[in-house]
């Protein structure tokens, strides 16, 4: 310690598990000085008297209107879901103001970044803020109505979301006329999916489980580059529904982590070998060290379901201080939040927009057949565009 530096303790009522997790190895100047400037405005909470924990929140929202998910600090013409949350974390007096302007302060830290107008059902965010009374309802009374937060649990002082994450698991709903033979495209919305031809699609995406080269369903990756094998656990068609006298269809995927786009192109190609604007063993040469003309599917549809956390919760889920990371609790409240803000969205902006059959008309621009023979040049592998970190699908 430095002659005249000033000692501060923290509250007496923080244990020694506080003490590890306050920010910056025990130094509680933040919150001194935060403290400070509050109590020149009675009207706001003492801060000092809140314990500062190390949280996941479990987040849900609508993405239509939004950039993204991740924050873009500075930029106030695109605006994100993190944008919304952190003003209401400030406004709910969780963290400083301060904190909202470099939120590497909170330790924030998102398990997946989603792309302009993908929604989410389960996302998980971990930061650090005071535990306020009520906290839930405070935050959420300065959130819009298409972003809520549904849960909040404890995790270990050293968390991190994203690197803690086992597996994403994201879902597609599209109007089943993505399917149709080219020859029946229309728009009277009487398109209905057999079962042969959703056999058919379930066997495609079938062939995605497991380990494969990815390169071509993302962007800037060469074939060689390591980060471009990606393991995909599961990948199904559920039974089609109706809704508002249009049939769709769920498609789920459940993968170790995902690339920028390769959700969407996967659903992509597949939709084209169904429709016969490709041949079926395409899929068997986009995993090859060729460059392939692969179709990204519209953004509309996607949306990030569950995340997974295996590997902490058999380490720290029964430990007696941690909860586990999962949400059986809350599942009623992420099923009435989709059926009142994510799945009215799509089914309406589809119907509005026709995203799904205007780019459809698009597939006969590729060129299926042709490929670039020599092997692409490896990326700087610096660059993050993973789906689930600094990029987006």
């Amino acid at each position: 310690m430095n002659e005249g530096q000033l000692v501060i303790k923290p509250p007496a009522d923080t244990d020694e598990t506080l003490k590890r997790e306050a920010e910056g190895n025990g130094n509680w100047g933040d919150v001194e000085h935060i403290g400070k400037k509050l109590k020149a405005n009675p009207d706001e909470p003492d801060v000092r008297k809140f314990p500062k924990r190390k949280v996941v929140l479990l987040l849900a929202y609508s993405g239509k209107g939004y950039y993204g998910m991740q924050r873009n600090v500075g930029s106030t013409q695109f605006k994100t879901i993190e944008d919304e949350l952190v003003t209401a974390l400030v406004k709910a007096g969780c963290i400083p103001e301060n904190h909202g302007a470099e939120m590497k302060k909170m330790s924030f830290q998102r398990c997946a970044r989603t792309d302009k107008g993908v929604s989410a059902a389960g996302q998980v965010v971990s930061l650090k803020l005071w535990l306020i009374d009520d906290i839930l309802d405070k935050i959420n009374s300065h959130l819009p109505s298409q972003i809520r937060v549904l849960g909040l649990k404890r995790v270990t002082g050293g968390f991190n979301s994203k690197n803690k994450c086992d597996a994403r698991t994201y879902s597609y709903m599209l109007p089943t006329i993505a399917f149709a033979p080219k020859e029946l495209d229309h728009e009277d919305g009487s398109y209905c999916l057999d079962k042969e031809t959703l056999q058919r699609v379930n066997r495609l995406f079938s062939c995605y489980k497991g380990t494969h080269n990815f390169h071509n369903f993302t962007s800037q990756k060469g074939p060689r580059d390591p980060s471009a094998r990606r393991y995909i656990m599961d990948m199904v068609c559920e039974e089609p529904f109706q809704r508002q006298g249009m049939e769709f269809a769920v498609i789920k995927v459940k993968g170790q982590s995902f690339m920028m786009h390769q959700i969407r192109k996967m659903i992509g190609l597949v939709i084209a070998v169904v429709k016969g604007y490709a041949k079926e063993s395409i899929q068997e040469r986009s995993w090859g060290e060729e460059k392939v003309d692969i179709p990204k599917a519209p953004g509309l549809g996607l949306v990030l379901e569950k995340v997974h956390f295996e590997k902490y919760n058999k380490r720290f889920g029964d430990d007696g201080v941690h909860e586990p990371l999962d949400w059986t609790n809350e599942e009623e409240l992420i099923a009435a939040f989709k059926e009142e803000h994510i799945y009215p969205t799509i089914v309406d902006t589809e119907q509005e927009e026709k995203s799904m059959l205007s780019w459809m008309k698009t597939l006969g621009i590729h060129d299926f057949e042709a490929t670039v023979t020599e092997p692409q040049g490896n990326r700087d592998l610096t660059q993050d565009d993973d789906e689930d970190g600094n990029g987006s699908d």
